[in-house]
């Protein structure tokens, strides 16, 4: 991992896709797959600490500060009676040390 990279900041975005929470790192700009994690249920909604042990085993780790900001969004674009869809997102640093 360069120098650039371990400096750079990322969002780290949790969602229920297909019944199952996961959790990815988007990483813009790259041809790259984007880490994920899935927790393989939809309930209960993965603890503070299982979300923090999933972006460790990816290797990240919070920002210092960073909070989980929770928004809703339809699941149709521009459709209000549309079923909502929550996703959480955090920002993230590679943890230092870590080899992805």
């Amino acid at each position: 991992m360069s120098e650039r990279e371990k400096a750079r900041e990322f969002t780290a975005q949790m969602s229920v896709r297909a019944g199952r929470w996961r959790l990815y790192v988007a990483l813009l700009d790259t041809i790259e797959p984007w880490p994920e994690h899935d927790f393989g249920r939809a309930l209960p909604v993965p603890t503070f600490t299982e979300r923090a042990d999933a972006l460790s085993g990816l290797g990240f780790e919070p920002v210092p500060g960073a909070a989980w900001a929770w928004t809703e969004h339809t699941e149709t674009f521009d459709e209000p009676a549309s079923a909502v869809m929550l996703v959480a997102a955090l920002t993230v640093r590679s943890r230092t040390g870590a080899g992805r």
